[in-house]
């Protein structure tokens, strides 16, 4: 499957979620699909029923950003969703590459973090740099990419205590980049690999969800340690837009050997 995610099949995703009446309209009987009629989200978003029609049916080209901002707030879009409308109507170019190895003042930050887990990733999940305690806690799960371990490796839907809530998000920020970087070959390599290798992955990009996760929490089974909670930190770098280092600060009751 194509990588470039489809503006027209973002909005039919999204327009499928929303609850009319919560939307303010008045019932309109037996409705065939869930979710608004296009001229229902049309009307909401002060534009045309066949103008939107043709959005969908992909005979629009250039939607104004006054287009998309109304039809963001008829659907109710968060500002992650908001800026992806944005980026699957108006790509941008040329996509920024991935650096092909981590600055050494990066690798040096790695070292002196020497009481959490912490490692250098890309957007895409390639784990360009770990520490000593990041190698111990995630093993197998941190010595590629760790998207491709997550749906690849059996062993990640016992590592990770919360599998499912995992995937789901690496999955919505995957999406993000593509939506980002529609012409970077390695993203969509990525993509239509487990799109075809996993089902769970092929019915989770169905689903449209997109998002951006700056922290969060991280709990793991881990073979020696037991249960394992962390709080996460993605600590990106203005000078390398698609690096970003990520810290594992263990919970209270989480106890990590000195390495």
């Amino acid at each position: 499957m194509a990588v470039r995610e489809d503006l027209a099949e973002f909005l039919k995703s999204r327009r499928a979620r929303v609850d009319p009446q919560a939307s303010g309209l008045p019932p309109s009987g037996l409705r065939r699909v869930p979710g608004l009629r296009r001229s229902e989200l049309a009307h909401l978003a002060g534009i045309s029923a066949e103008y939107y029609q043709r959005l969908e049916q992909r005979r629009a080209a250039n939607p104004s950003a006054e287009v998309l901002d109304g039809l963001a707030a008829a659907l109710g879009l968060d500002a992650v969703e908001t800026e992806h409308l944005h980026a699957l109507a108006h790509p941008p170019r040329p996509a920024a590459g991935v650096a092909p190895a981590p600055r050494p003042e990066l690798l040096r930050m790695l070292d002196l973090i020497d009481k959490a887990p912490a490692a250098l990733i890309t957007d895409t999940f390639d784990v360009l740099a770990a520490n000593p305690l990041a190698h111990y806690v995630f093993g197998a799960m941190i010595a590629g990419n760790m998207a491709r371990a997550l749906f690849a490796d059996p062993a990640a839907r016992d590592f990770y205590g919360d599998w499912d809530a995992v995937a789901a998000a690496t999955v919505a920020q995957l999406r993000r980049v593509a939506g980002r970087y529609p012409d970077d070959p390695a993203t969509a390599a990525l993509i239509d690999e487990l799109t075809t290798a996993c089902a769970e992955f092929a019915a989770l990009w169905a689903a449209g969800d997109v998002e951006h996760r700056s922290h969060g929490v991280k709990r793991i089974r881990h073979p020696s340690s037991g249960e394992l909670s962390f709080t996460y930190e993605n600590l990106e770098l203005p000078g390398d837009p698609r690096q970003r280092i990520v810290t594992f600060v263990p919970a209270p009751g989480s106890t990590l050997p000195a390495l």
